[in-house]
């Protein structure tokens, strides 16, 4: 029997990962990197960049080889959006940001079996 520390330590693998190639890309991009895992009480944000006068905020999501469970861009439902805008209304508060464009992103990460990327997908004004 197996408990479930190897499969929630694999999961927080691919997160992190994932959440590096998409900074990475992000940078490559030209992206200014705010903040990231910005968390309060209603949630974390992934990533906050800056691009041009947009103030960004980027979800992550990634998913392994095994599509069983659908693909990562699947997995953001309309309870994350909303988990996530509420989130960027507390951020837009604490940090007292005014008159700045602001956009959510998403960006998929799909994984090989041995955790080398096979695609990463980056959609704009997501939600």
């Amino acid at each position: 029997m197996t408990d479930g520390t190897h499969r929630n330590d694999n999961r927080k693998q691919k997160g992190a990962a994932a959440e590096e190639a998409a900074y990475q890309y992000l940078l490559s991009q030209g992206y200014l990197l705010k903040d990231r895992n910005w968390r309060c009480r209603s949630g974390e944000l992934d990533l906050v960049m800056e691009y041009d006068d947009w103030l960004i905020f980027i979800e992550v999501r990634s998913r392994g080889s095994n599509v069983r469970y659908g693909t990562a861009a699947e997995s953001v439902d309309m309870r994350k959006i909303r988990q996530v805008r509420g989130t960027a209304e507390v951020y837009l508060h604490y940090k007292q940001t005014k008159n700045k464009n602001i956009r959510f992103d998403f960006i998929a990460v799909q994984f090989n079996a041995d955790l080398t990327i096979a695609s990463l997908e980056h959609i704009e004004n997501a939600f």
